[in-house]
């Protein structure tokens, strides 16, 4: 496992320390704060374990040790501030698609029932393949949308 390794300037640690004093920031904030504090390795701070640094503040190893690396390699200020996700996903579905649900709202049911369902919309858009797959909940917060 890699060992990140915190040595905090003294303009760095006067930023911590008003940071934690004036209680307006998130606890996220705080707990980084303390943590960055206690991981300090300069020759003036005394050693502590990210075991006790844990303990102490009632968090993880695992969380100690993302803030330390979030701190080695992206600063103060990443380390300050909340992970966001990554990750992006490429929608499923566009106008078109949306277009043509809307117009299969619109037109009769199926035989035999009075209206359509969620899943019988669904299940009818991936049989005339206007789309590979669609989940009930996805054709529900499409007409939601549209509804409004």
């Amino acid at each position: 496992m890699i060992r990140y390794r915190i040595q905090l300037s003294k303009l760095e640690v006067d930023e911590l320390t008003s940071l934690i004093n004036k209680g307006s920031h998130t606890s996220h904030s705080f707990r980084a704060a303390y943590v960055l504090l206690n991981c300090d390795e300069w020759e003036y701070s005394h050693k502590v374990t990210n075991k006790q640094i844990g303990e102490v503040l009632q968090t993880g190893m695992r969380t100690v040790d993302r803030i330390r690396k979030r701190f080695v390699e992206g600063g103060l200020e990443a380390a300050l501030e909340r992970d966001t996700g990554k990750r992006v996903y490429a929608r499923k579905l566009d106008g078109d698609v949306e277009a043509r649900l809307v117009s299969l709202c619109c037109s009769e049911p199926p035989e035999g029932f009075d209206k359509w369902s969620l899943r019988m919309l669904a299940d009818k858009m991936v049989e005339l393949k206007y789309v590979e797959s669609i989940s009930y909940v996805s054709v529900r917060k499409l007409l939601k949308k549209k509804r409004t």
